[in-house]
């Protein structure tokens, strides 16, 4: 249980800076994370690691030298947005790139690579480093589609390392793939966690069970096997992470021979006592042996934690001169420290905020627009008065293959999408504009996949209705159909995939059609809502195909999608003042 907190909403950011002031000699708080407190006095290559909060000391404790140069920090177990890694970025670049490197999950793909891109326009060259350890996520034939977990470690201090060295961005981008490629990961946990907040875990575990093949985001295992003891459980570790061992040592007998060199995590995810993880080092260390691997620098304690878990995960990381090298390398962070760092020529940190050097300015709107952004702020109001009604629905919807965060992150995402919207609104903006504002503020208020893609259709939906004139029911639709197909680019999603796709889709096709027949919007937008709701429900059916819930697709089969249904709510409770402020007469 998670029992220190104020408003469980705010925990993320005060745990962060109460973080930064405890360590304030080595790392300061800037919007979106931390970043060093001093950077170097020549250009390097900044190592940004980033993803939700709730695993310490994994992001923001890796902040040093040696290791990162900042940590992008998002919500308890939700992506950072793009607004909040470019703020990062913009405060740990010297001159010569950075790179992003992180777990493969949805929302951190798409806030990172938008962030990427935005860098780019600015000048700021940004590559991205995906981890994908985890051998429980996918078979070895899809390995790209695998999560990332405690394997982060490893690949984040080689590539820490690399820079540190002075190696330019494309090699350094190289070393953190290759430490990826050779890195493997079997977790598994005893118990779940709990948000802050809450009162009961997002999990839990028939009695004198554990689940076996965990994630890092508070997903229950692929299935629960009775417990066992620390040898039999020391055992299906081992021989679960040798059995995916890369190609050119695969051959390494068990009775020894190869004289293979690893890398080893025994990782505790949050409520597992060193002690435990030394009685089970006993079993983990000797098979390792007797495979023929020689144990280089092991780490046994917390690494990447998931919050309150009780767990453990095996990391192994098949070595050769090159990445033993850079695992061996020093480094000094909050949280791990390694030899003993050279002095570097370094300066103090300027206390910018990283942010954009000027806010753009206002388009010009019409008045009409002007009265119809009003309406866009009473829809976006009504529609977070919803998702507050629904937060705990969503969120036990999304526990049952999930991380449990979905209503939580929705309401935080429209909560900020409405006083953006009515910051706009007072700042004499028209319709497409507050649109915007709202979308951007919802992506970076809520962070993760849902954040991102619902601030990206806003934005669509924004830039399609503009600031000349209030839309007609035939611009509405137009508005719609831009943001659903922006969402359908972004994400890549299908309808069948078990995603908010599978209700976005059936509004929009029904709505459009609905108007270009001639009916009211009014007509138009209730049929549409119940296409929505109707194809919502009918997820339940379905097998994940995309996002956390993949690897656990069996078990969200009989629960509706919460992404789905969060987005049939949403437009359930947007439609009395988009249809009250809209000029009746249809524009085909």
């Amino acid at each position: 249980m998670t029992r220190i907190s104020n408003d469980p909403a705010d925990f993320a950011d005060e745990a962060l800076a109460g973080f930064c002031d405890v360590h304030a000699g080595l790392v300061r708080q800037v919007p979106g994370g931390a970043v060093r407190r001093r950077r170097p006095a020549q250009p390097k290559v900044a190592v940004l690691v980033g993803g939700g909060s709730g695993h310490y000391p994994a992001f923001a404790g890796l902040t040093g030298a040696g290791f990162a140069d900042g940590a992008v920090v998002g919500n308890i177990f939700t992506s950072p947005s793009a607004q909040q890694a470019c703020t990062v970025a913009r405060a740990a670049e010297s001159g010569a790139g950075v790179v992003f490197t992180y777990g493969n999950y949805a929302g951190d793909v798409m806030n990172f690579g938008l962030a990427s891109e935005r860098l780019a326009a600015e000048g700021i060259r940004a590559e991205n480093v995906l981890v994908t350890d985890d051998v429980a996520s996918a078979p070895p034939a899809e390995a790209e589609r695998r999560r990332g977990i405690a394997g982060d470690f490893v690949v984040f201090k080689a590539m820490g390392a690399a820079a540190e060295a002075g190696l330019g961005l494309d090699e350094v981008v190289r070393i953190g793939r290759k430490a990826n490629e050779r890195t493997r990961t079997l977790g598994t946990a005893f118990s779940g966690c709990t948000f802050p907040g809450a009162d009961a875990p997002l999990f839990s575990l028939p009695e004198g069970h554990m689940g076996l093949g965990l994630g890092i985001h508070g997903e229950p295992g692929l299935r629960d096997v009775p417990l066992p003891s620390a040898a039999e459980l020391g055992r299906a570790l081992v021989e679960g992470v040798l059995a995916e061992a890369p190609a050119d040592v695969s051959e390494v007998a068990i009775s020894g021979g190869g004289g293979a060199r690893i890398a080893v995590i025994l990782n505790g995810l949050g409520s597992t006592k060193h002690e435990e993880l030394f009685v089970l080092w006993g079993t983990v260390a000797p098979l390792l042996r007797e495979a023929g691997y020689e144990i280089v620098a092991p780490e046994v304690g917390e690494l990447v934690t998931s919050l309150d878990m009780a767990g453990v995960s095996l990391t192994l990381t098949w070595l050769d001169e090159e990445l033993e090298e850079l695992w061996l390398a020093p480094a000094e962070t909050p949280a791990f420290r390694r030899g003993s760092v050279a002095a570097t020529s370094a300066v103090e940190s300027a206390h910018d905020d990283g942010g954009p050097a000027a806010a753009a300015e206002a388009p010009p709107s019409s008045e009409a627009s002007r009265e119809y952004a009003a309406a866009v702020v009473a829809a976006l109001d009504a529609a977070s008065s919803r998702l507050a009604e629904l937060e705990a629905d969503l969120g036990a919807m999304d526990a049952v293959a999930g991380d449990g965060d979905h209503g939580r992150g929705m309401v935080r995402g429209a909560g900020a999408a409405v006083a953006a919207a009515r910051e706009a609104l007072q700042a004499g903006r028209g319709a497409g504009s507050v649109l915007a504002a709202a979308g951007d503020a919802w992506a970076d208020r809520a962070g993760g996949t849902s954040g991102v893609l619902w601030g990206a259709g806003l934005r669509a939906w924004g830039e399609s209705t503009g600031d000349l004139d209030a839309p007609r029911a035939g611009g509405v639709a137009s508005g719609i159909s831009a943001f659903a197909a922006r969402i359908a680019a972004l994400g890549g999603a299908q309808p069948g995939d078990k995603t908010l796709v599978d209700a976005l889709v059936p509004f929009e096709e029904e709505l459009r059609g609905a108007v270009v027949r001639g009916e009211s919007l009014a007509e138009a937008w209730d049929g549409a809502c119940r296409a929505a709701e109707s194809a919502a429900a009918a997820t339940a059916g379905l097998r994940p195909l995309k996002g956390r819930a993949r690897p656990l697709a069996e078990k969200s089969v009989g629960t509706p999608d919460p992404g789905a249904t969060s987005l049939a709510a949403v437009f359930a409770a947007l439609g009395p003042a988009i249809v009250s402020a809209t000029p009746q007469e249809v524009s085909a």
